[in-house]
């Protein structure tokens, strides 16, 4: 009976992992790479110009 009860805490750890990721990605909307993409490309503008 022991064992059972140790083989209990990593299922419900999992359980929990999987409730914690469902919870902590709901609000999680799919973005683009636009933004980043601009800043960059601004980035490499500055970088080119020369002094």
């Amino acid at each position: 009976m022991a064992a059972l009860a140790w083989l209990l805490i990593p299922l419900l750890a999992a359980i929990g992992a999987g409730l914690w990721g469902s919870w902590a990605n709901r609000t999680r909307r799919v973005r683009s790479d636009g933004p980043e993409l601009d800043g960059y490309a601004r980035f490499r503008e500055a970088m080119e110009k020369q002094p």
